[in-house]
């Protein structure tokens, strides 16, 4: 939520390490990432650090299980773009939109859809 604070108007982003037991998704880490996009209200993924990122989990227990950025828009809903670039099933989206307040939610494609997911915090 800071991250997304401190980058408006442009958007955050990064990976999230973690761990997946049957339905269960825990969150074990974020990794900040340089946002690539010209854009200010696009993100891309640097695919160096992405890269890195998994040469550093392998032989762990844990996996990259999602990404996240910011809407600078202020709504945590799954932008056409989103839905345009999300191509790994079961892969978290977790959004941030930024606005008086910062609100969060996480999604999954899935069937060519994002299901919501309930975010819990430990």
């Amino acid at each position: 939520m800071a991250e997304a604070k401190n980058t408006f108007p442009r958007e955050c982003c990064g990976l999230i390490e973690g761990v997946r037991s049957g339905d269960v998704i825990e969150a074990i880490r974020l990794h900040p990432t340089r946002n690539l996009a010209v854009e200010h209200d696009r993100f891309e993924i640097d695919p160096a650090l992405h890269i890195a990122l998994l040469r550093t989990l392998r032989g762990t227990a844990h996996g990259i299980v999602g990404c996240y950025h910011s809407h600078p828009n202020g709504k945590s809903v799954p932008s056409p773009r989103d839905r345009a670039e999300a191509r790994e099933e079961n892969f978290v989206w977790l959004i941030a939109g930024v606005g008086e307040v910062v609100a969060l939610a996480a999604f999954v494609p899935s069937g060519g859809h994002f299901r919501p997911l309930h975010i819990c915090a430990p």
